[in-house]
């Protein structure tokens, strides 16, 4: 949570473990990085049992919600669903009111307004059901400093009535050298890998995965995209919150853009981009250089300056015939690219704003 407290409020009630080891904690504690190889996520779609999937079922069903702190909306009017099986996006800046949505439908905030359904059950009033059926990885969690790796994942698994092997949650998510280490000896990724593992411990219907990937870096972002997909495979429907566009971009299966506390628009990820009706365009260092040739050549619409960058908008083959009309004129830009229409220019066009941080 945002507050950084311990997952108390979130876990179920404690079973008897039926595992090897005892282990000694007596209170409750809370609720990625690059695995060793990549072959992982192949390994744990093929290894995870798989569930019967009815693809247009939904499994949740947000209506009207409403949450607001004293006089701060946060959450206003907010409704989409999620079918069984896919990777649901909720999409949006930082403070656009995200976090709430998805605590709201764990059942970790008490709307003003609004009806939830996750498996067809009431958050609020079916709450322990619930938690039997839905994993949990929040933006911001801790867990006490002496709690080692395993001790977190056993006692999590206690609280179930099926759980996962953690065992395989350690392979997995790449924590076998730190099984035995404390929490508070693992670096940002490991506890990020952790509460991933604690999320999926329960062998859960559907995983909410609140900003994923922040604080890692370009490669363990990517191999851990990849091992989502593989939760995903295995049957596990996902809802990933996430402020960054090539992440839902590359991941959702359908997604929602919030900004302000309200929907924007919603959708799969290519209708997003086709609906805005943004060209394709071609950029390079232009050097000075004097570009208005470029004007004539077929499907061009325009040609513009940005900063020391040539952007040349169009449709159709249009990079391979700027790059020949350049040629023509003895232009060789060695950072010649296409761009294509991404989220970030759908939401552009619908809020008339950069995603901010």
């Amino acid at each position: 949570m945002a507050d950084g407290r311990l997952f108390s409020s979130w876990v179920p009630m404690r079973r008897t473990s039926s595992h090897g080891r005892t282990s000694s904690i007596r209170t409750i504690g809370a609720s990625a990085g690059l695995p060793r190889r990549e072959s992982l996520a192949t390994a744990m779609a093929q290894s995870a049992p798989r569930r019967t999937l009815t693809v247009m079922d939904n499994v949740i069903e947000v209506s009207g919600l409403r949450k607001t702190y004293g006089s701060l909306v946060a959450v206003q009017d907010v409704s989409f669903s999620v079918r069984r099986g896919e990777i649901f996006g909720v999409l949006g800046p930082n403070g656009a009111g995200k976090t709430t949505t998805v605590e709201s439908i764990a059942g970790l905030r008490r709307p003003n307004a609004g009806a939830i359904r996750v498996l067809g059950l009431d958050p609020e009033r079916d709450g322990r059901q619930l938690r039997q059926r839905l994993g949990v990885q929040l933006q911001q969690a801790t867990l006490p400093d002496r709690l080692k790796v395993w001790e977190a994942l056993e006692l999590f698994a206690s609280f179930y009535q099926a759980p996962a092997d953690w065992r395989r949650l350690v392979e997995e998510w790449d924590l076998t050298e730190k099984e035995n280490a404390s929490f508070a000896s693992l670096s940002g990724g490991q506890r990020q890998r952790l509460f991933i593992a604690l999320a999926l411990v329960g062998d859960p219907e559907v995983v909410i995965l609140d900003e994923l990937t922040s604080g890692l870096d370009p490669q363990a972002r990517r191999a851990t995209w990849e091992l989502v997909r593989a939760v995903r495979d295995a049957g596990t429907t996902v809802v990933l919150v996430t402020h960054f566009m090539d992440e839902a971009e590359r991941l959702c299966d359908r997604l929602a853009i919030i900004d302000e506390g309200r929907i924007v628009a919603s959708g799969s990820p290519r209708d997003l981009i086709d609906g805005i009706g943004v060209e394709p365009r071609v950029r390079f260092t232009a050097n000075g250089s004097d570009l208005g040739f470029l004007e004539a050549v077929a499907g061009v619409s325009r040609v513009m300056r940005e900063g020391g960058d040539a952007v040349v908008h169009g449709r159709g083959p249009i990079l391979a015939r700027v790059a020949s009309a350049l040629a023509e004129h003895d232009i060789h830009p060695l950072d010649l690219r296409a761009v294509h229409p991404s989220l970030e220019d759908v939401f552009l066009a619908l809020t008339g704003k950069q995603l901010r941080d």
